[in-house]
Formats: structure tokens, C-alpha cells, sequence
């Protein structure tokens, strides 16, 4: 449809935004002008329409509050492509925050609610491709904005071990989903940590690739340099399959380089890890929020590395610490003009976009903007302060200090082959209640990123694999490489979960009604 033609009185609102003085004559000059240039708009929606593809017809269903005790699925489906591949008949749940044409995804906010995309995301395609069967979307957080599992607008997700607490965000149902086996695997998202946090407290491997080596092409963006797309599973070697059919450039992502080369990583795992070098980060452990237990549980795992053949060595990585600092302002700053005023996929780079997507998220957002979750109005709230006052300069020091922030790590992975510490300084914490404070919501979605979000700024490669259980609950080890050596950390994660003979699985616990 054509695009609406501006009034004076729309340009006058818009002039003393911007602080313009323009004169009442001078206006209605730019006013005929504007109306003019107009015309351009229509054709470019003309020419689009000509290309869009068609919504396809697929069968998806909501699930029945029995069928879904943890609040983990969003809508069920069943959709496969081919019945051979290197995944045939493995059944996959996708993160609602990424497109399977045809069935509606909410990215857990009411921003989206009712939205069907057109197209299948990348990674979508190339497991059905794969011989994957696509078995529904799972519930994550309000636009991905938190580690907790607590702000989704469908309703919290809930930790199978306790389902008083947490599953870990934001990639909360694909976790829960692989943990008790309601799916094989799961594709899931992090942006600050959330593949790896739900790996950490469900008892499960999830797998944050390096950034760019899996396609984020028909996924919704939240800060272009730290959205990744990886698997969850509950073997190491499931997650390295998966691995192996999800990565690769697809020319349409411009975080991805243009050529990579292929890696079977489930084949590579048979190499073994033996002989490897481990650098036990110090600045990992002893946060002020980290539980004792949960530090002393992946110093005894990392024990097992060194059982399984490995070189274990205590390294010192100041700049760990700092990276929570620059952490915050990336996401403040950037997640507001990506994902708030960018109507989630913004302006200014060369990518596959969803105009469909912005547009229906965009009337959402201007319709009804408190409907953003408490996470999502702090990242206005706070971003905005930080650019009406800094006008992007501390957003801009943070992106420079990155480069030494990456190089501190580079120089340790120099002398080690990976680099482990605690995925998460604590086991699940306790869910909200319903009437929670502003407070408590918050902190329940931030508390615990302090050692995966700086992976998210550098792009290295993260594994989260289950050190052992504390008190009934799950804890996490991360194994962190070099850039594009995922298989190395793959290996690594493979020979720990051999060596302490496997991971457990919780048991099926009745959700308190």
C-alpha cells in the first residue's frame, strides 16, 4: 500500500524534535519535496512485492497446559523435508526467536505476538535439508533480554531439577526442552550468555560458536556484534553434529566471513584431548555473587581434564573482570538503536532483512510501549541517559577497548589451547513471584553473566558442559577457544564428558500446581 504523504503539521512535529526552526513558508517547500520523494517508497514496495515469497501452509498447534508442564513449548509442528541426512529423524526444537515460515514466533513479547514470517531462517533450512524434523518453537525470553527464565510474556519456563527456580534465558524452553527429551536437540541464541546459561543450570551442553561461523540470517537481531545461533544437546557429540550442518556463510549474513572452511567437528572429537594445554582463568572464580560450591565443583571437574591427559595451568586474564563494563554499555547503547529504535534489525548494514517483521514489531512498539518487559524499558531507560549525555562517545570507547579486551584473551589461548572457568557463578536461583519488584525481576535476568557475556564481545567460542551437581542442581564448566577453533573446544568438552562418564538427566518432578 502506498506510504502515507506527509502533512505540515506531521513535519512541524517532526522539525521541533530535531530542535529545527523552520519557517511556516520554508516548510511547505520541504513538505512538496517530501511528498514528491514519496513516490520512491511506493515503487520499492512494489518492486518487493513482486520478489516476497508467499507465506507457506504449515501445521502447527498451541499446546495443552498438560503437554506443557514447564511451559517450555510456544507451538508444536512437524516438518521434514527428507527423510536421509546427517540429522534424519532427529527431532529439533527451534528458539522462538527464529523464522520457520509459516508458524507464528513471538520472540517471547507481546512486540511480535501474532507475527508469521515468510521465510525460514538459515539455519531452518539447513536442518531440514539434514533430514531434521522440526518439532515446534520453544518459549524464550521478551525479546531475548535476560538470563532468567521469567520475563517471557507466554509465561516463565521452569527448571526441571527444581521447578521453584530458573531454567537459565534466554534460550530457557530449547534447554528444558533437550533436558527432559522432549527434543533431540534444540537451536537456541545468545547474545550474553543465553545458550550457555540454561546449558549450566539444566545439565545439558550448549555451544555458543564463534561469532560469524553460524549464519543469524532470519533470526531477530539484538546487537549485530554479539547475536550468535547454536546448538544445545545433551551429548557433546549431538552438539557437534549439529554444529557441523549449521555452519558455514549462507552470503546473506555480513557478521559471517565470506568463505570458511568446512569442519565434520563430531568426526574431528575422535582425536581425543590428550596432551592439550588448559588455562584455568583465575578471574573466573570468586565473584561477589559466586556460591562457593559451584567453584569448587568445576575446579574438581577441571581435575578430570587433567585425568583425561590434559596440561592444567592456573592463568591470570586481568581484563576479564573489566569485561562486564563494556559489556553493559554495548548493550545498553547498541541493543537501544538496534533493537528498540531500530524496530529490531535497524539501519546501515548489508544483511538479509525482514521488512514484515520490522514493520508489524514497529506498530507494536509505537502502539503500545509499555508493553516492553522491565529488561527492555532498563535498556531505554538507561541507553537513552548514556546518549542524551554521551552522544555515543562511551559506546564507541567500549567498542575500541574490545580489541584489548579480545587480545588479553588471544594471548592466553597463545600459550593454551582453551581456557575453562564456571559457565555461571551460581546454580538456578529461585523464579520471581507474580508481584515481584522491579528490583528482583531485573537482578533474576542479570545476575549471572559475568563470565559469559565477554565472549559475546569477542566472538570466541564457548562450551558449557555439566561439571557435576551441587546440592541437587546442576553446574556448568565453560570451555573457551581460540576464534574458529571450535573443534578444538569441542574436543576438550568431549574428552571431560567421557572421561567423568557422561552427563545426568533430571528426573520428571511434578510442576506444584
Amino acid at each position: 500500500m502506498p506510504i502515507d504523504r506527509p502533512t505540515t503539521s506531521a513535519l512541524e512535529r517532526i522539525a521541533a524534535g530535531y530542535g529545527l526552526e523552520i519557517s511556516p513558508a520554508d516548510l511547505e517547500c520541504y513538505r512538496a519535496v517530501a511528498e514528491d520523494s514519496m513516490a520512491a517508497w511506493d515503487l520499492v514496495e512494489s518492486l518487493y512485492a513482486q520478489h516476497a515469497p508467499a507465506v507457506p501452509e504449515r501445521a502447527w498447534s498451541r499446546p495443552d497446559d498438560p503437554d506443557n508442564p514447564w511451559g517450555a513449548w510456544y507451538v508444536r509442528t512437524e516438518i521434514q523435508d527428507r527423510a536421509d541426512g546427517p540429522l534424519a529423524g532427529r527431532r529439533v526444537v527451534i528458539k522462538d526467536n527464529t523464522s520457520v515460515a509459516g508458524v507464528p514466533m513471538m520472540d517471547g513479547s507481546k512486540m511480535l505476538e501474532d507475527f508469521v514470517p515468510r521465510e525460514d531462517a538459515t539455519v531452518v533450512s539447513r536442518l531440514l535439508a539434514a533430514g531434521a524434523v522440526i518439532v515446534g518453537k520453544s518459549v524464550c525470553e521478551d525479546l531475548c533480554m535476560s538470563g532468567g527464565s521469567h520475563t517471557s510474556k507466554s509465561g516463565p519456563v521452569r527448571n526441571p531439577w527444581d521447578p521453584s527456580r530458573a531454567a537459565g534465558g534466554s534460550s530457557s524452553g530449547s534447554g528444558v526442552l533437550v533436558a527432559t527429551g522432549e527434543a533431540d536437540l534444540g537451536l537456541s541464541g545468545d547474545q550474553g550468555g543465553s545458550i550457555r546459561i540454561p546449558a549450566s543450570w539444566l545439565g545439558i551442553v550448549g555451544h555458543k560458536p564463534t561469532w560469524g561461523l553460524v549464519p543469524y540470517t532470519g533470526a531477530v537481531p539484538v546487537e549485530p556484534s554479539l547475536d550468535h545461533l547454536g546448538p544445545t544437546a545433551r551429548t557433546v557429540t549431538e552438539a557437534a553434529q549439529m554444529l557441523a550442518v549449521i555452519a558455514g556463510p549462507d552470503g546473506l549474513d555480513p557478521r559471517q566471513p565470506s568463505s570458511m572452511e568446512p569442519f565434520d567437528y563430531a568426526t574431528l572429537l575422535g582425536r581425543g584431548a590428550a596432551g592439550l594445554r588448559v588455562g584455568v582463568v583465575t578471574e573466573g572464580f570468586g565473584h561477589a555473587n559466586s556460591e562457593g560450591e559451584v567453584d569448587d565443583a568445576v575446579r574438581a571437574a577441571v581435575e578430570s581434564l587433567r585425568s583425561a591427559g590434559m596440561v592444567v595451568e592456573e592463568v591470570s586474564v586481568p581484563w576479564h573482570a573489566t569485561a562486564p563494563a563494556l559489556f553493559s554499555v554495548i548493550a545498553f547503547e547498541g541493543g537501544l538503536a538496534q533493537l528498540v529504535e531500530g524496530n529490531t534489525f535497524g539501519f546501515g548494514w548489508k544483511g538479509r532483512y525482514d521488512p514484515d517483521l520490522m514493520a508489524h514489531y514497529g506498530a507494536r512498539r509505537r502502539a503500545d510501549p509499555s508493553a516492553f518487559s522491565e529488561s527492555l524499558q532498563m535498556t531505554m531507560l538507561a541507553g537513552r541517559h548514556a546518549r542524551d549525555n554521551g552522544h555515543g562517545r562511551h559506546y564507541a570507547m567500549a567498542r575500541n577497548l574490545e580489541r584489548q579486551l579480545t587480545a588479553a584473551y588471544d594471548e592466553a589461548l597463545r600459550h593454551h589451547d582453551v581456557l575453562v572457568m564456571p559457565t555461571t557463578p551460581m546454580r538456578a536461583t529461585p523464579l520471581p513471584e507474580p508481584d515481584a519488584g522491579v528490583l528482583e525481576v531485573l537482578a533474576r535476568g542479570t545476575e549471572m553473566l559475568t563470565n559469559t557475556a565477554p565472549f559475546d564481545i569477542t566472538g570466541h567460542p564457548a562450551c558449557s558442559v555439566p561439571a557435576g551437581l551441587v546440592g541437587g542442581l546442576p553446574v556448568g564448566m565453560m570451555i573457551v577457544g581460540r576464534r574458529f577453533d571450535d573443534a578444538t573446544v569441542l574436543r576438550v568438552a568431549h574428552a571431560f564428558e567421557t572421561e567423568v562418564g557422561g552427563f545426568p538427566r533430571p528426573d520428571r518432578v511434578e510442576v506444584a500446581s
